[in-house]
């Protein structure tokens, strides 16, 4: 990472702020930045098959939250793992996000218009906001500021808040902690936690559900009730997903994978059981893991081993999952990487291929707008007799009512 050559005499320090005690405690490891990719496609650890929106133990250290002020003029605080607690004399009105999670708890906060760049734009999935009357997101600023990572940018953009784990900008863009201080003390201060996959060694503080990450930013820009509003949505959603679904003895088992190529020869493995945030459809639907007993570990930074197609064939997933091409239709993507398949001489042999239960496998990074999409086509991929084809128009959430959370229009939710 490029450094600034002299801060001296910089911006000082933003008034409304006060920062806590920086907690990050991560060693520096090579570079890893590529969500979409394999280098940086990775989930693992952890255990559970919960809904995501209560406690989760977490991995090491507590979180706490204090403030419950609603005056813009009375100072609050946000504590949240690696940070500590950072305490704010007025609500942010500039602020960005590194990833998809925490661009869209913004958005359904009602902050869309505050957001000033992305530290990875082609981890954020804004598509899903064309069903939502009223609901946008200007991509201008995204597409001119599309990988904020250098101090340089930061200085730049002189935003109120940056919502990144700073542990990602030590372990992944080669900043030193040092260089997280100056910013959060010249510029504005870091709240966030990776929280999309839990198989990072240097990882060692605490995780968060989806849920409880999202009550934190909600408290950063001081929107209980608009979080309270969409915790109602996603339990009252959920739970009726579960009442409907078949016994677990008839619950396929799932084969979660990474592969960006139109012709797939090898698979990088994802497992299924831990509560890493961009599985949570999976756990939530009650699937089962192909590769459960196989010995098989999940995908991470150290471990870059992958499956070919006679080792897949050993597993023959009931339906398997493909990450990488969200940017592709359902019909590219049969009409590409399906295809492939479909004509591989040991390829064609699985059943999920025979059977057509090759799906995309959903976004690595998701926040609570992206889950109820990705959710509801979870369950039309996984039981479509219950919820519907995967290619019908079967809504199982109402789309006016998350627009309504969004722009402040839900009353007495």
């Amino acid at each position: 990472m490029a450094r600034d050559a002299d801060t001296t005499g910089e911006p000082t320090r933003r008034e409304f702020v006060t920062y806590g005690t920086a907690l990050v405690g991560a060693g520096a490891v090579a570079g890893c930045a590529a969500d979409e990719a394999p280098t940086d496609a990775a989930d693992g650890g952890g255990g559970g098959a919960d809904v995501e929106g209560g406690t989760d133990s977490g991995s090491g250290g507590t979180a706490t939250q204090t403030g419950t002020a609603t005056d813009a003029t009375t100072p609050y605080s946000v504590t949240m793992a690696p940070v500590g607690e950072v305490t704010f004399d007025a609500v942010p009105e500039a602020w960005i996000a590194y990833c998809g999670e925490y661009a869209d708890m913004g958005v359904a906060l009602g902050q869309a218009d505050g957001m000033t760049g992305i530290g990875g734009v082609d981890r954020y999935h804004t598509d899903v906001y064309d069903e939502l009357p009223g609901v946008s997101v200007d991509r201008e600023p995204l597409e001119r500021h599309p990988e904020v990572r250098t101090k340089e940018q930061f200085y730049e953009l002189e935003n109120d808040v940056h919502l990144y784990d700073p542990g990602m900008l030590i372990n992944w863009f080669d900043w030193d902690q040092s260089d997280v201080d100056e910013i959060a003390d010249n510029v504005g201060p870091f709240v966030g936690n990776l929280i999309f996959r839990r198989s990072d060694e240097w990882h060692d503080y605490r995780y968060y559900t989806l849920y409880e990450a999202f009550e934190k930013v909600a408290t950063v820009f001081q929107q209980r009730e608009r979080f309270e509003a969409f915790e109602r949505l996603h339990d009252e959603f959920i739970a009726d997903l579960q009442r409907r679904l078949p016994p677990a003895s008839d619950r396929p088992n799932v084969f979660l994978t990474f592969e960006g190529t139109n012709e797939p020869e090898t698979f990088s493995p994802y497992r299924l059981n831990d509560r890493g945030t961009s599985k949570k459809q999976w756990r939530d639907l009650g699937v089962a893991d192909a590769l459960a007993g196989t010995g098989v570990e999940n995908l991470s930074t150290e471990n870059r081993g992958e499956l070919d197609y006679e080792n897949l064939l050993e597993v023959d997933p009931d339906v398997l999952l493909i990450r990488g091409h969200e940017r592709k239709s359902a019909t590219e993507f049969r009409d590409t990487v399906v295809a492939f398949m479909e004509d591989h001489p040991v390829g064609s042999q699985l059943s999920a291929v025979q059977n057509g239960r090759v799906y995309r496998g959903g976004y690595l990074h998701q926040g609570p707008i992206h889950n109820l999409f990705l959710t509801e086509r979870a369950a039309k991929q996984l039981y479509p007799d219950t919820f519907g084809k995967v290619t019908g128009d079967a809504e199982l959430f109402d789309r006016q009512r998350v627009a309504d959370i969004v722009n402040g229009e839900f009353g007495g939710e």
